[in-house]
């Protein structure tokens, strides 16, 4: 496997929005229920700082997948908290992959002072459930039927990664 993991580019764009959009339409590893039009995701990752990165796992010059950091709230008590998305093209899930990107991320925010990183997920995902946990988080939460998609009701669960930060 030779992947690269590296920061995101604005020609990265509409990779990572087929990425997600699969997801969207096909899963509950994201609530969102309408495709991401790339417009949007242009937006979203023009508002990101240094602080905040975007990656990309790239093998043989195609991005594979990708993850994120994000504001966790917006309250600046909370500006030292991150959460982590991973998203992997979803023919090619169980390859780690998503270890590779979630370590990864993991490292730049230690690099980058963060004090934890919080990982909410679907309950009915346990493959998310077990890479978070595989690379150091814990289940500090569970929020019942809080997310409605494909006509049932879905728990959140939080899992949580303290770092040196």
């Amino acid at each position: 496997m030779s992947i690269v993991i590296r920061s995101a580019a604005a020609g990265d764009l509409e990779a990572i929005n087929d990425i997600y959009n699969h997801y969207v339409l096909h899963s509950t590893c994201t609530f969102q229920t309408e495709p991401e039009p790339i417009e949007g995701r242009r937006a979203w990752f023009e508002k990101r700082g240094p602080e905040h990165p975007v990656t990309v796992a790239e093998e043989d010059g195609a991005v594979i997948g990708w993850g994120s950091l994000s504001v966790f709230n917006t309250r600046c008590a909370y500006r030292t908290t991150v959460e982590d998305s991973v998203y992997l093209r979803h023919d090619l899930l169980g390859r780690g992959i998503g270890r590779l990107v979630l370590s990864d991320l993991i490292a730049r925010a230690e690099r980058l002072g963060h004090h934890c990183i919080m990982a909410l997920m679907a309950a009915d995902q346990p493959a998310s459930h077990a890479l978070h946990a595989r690379l150091g988080f814990e289940e500090v939460g569970r929020l019942r039927e809080v997310g409605y998609k494909f006509e049932r009701w879905i728990d959140v669960i939080y899992m949580q990664r303290m770092l040196g930060g």
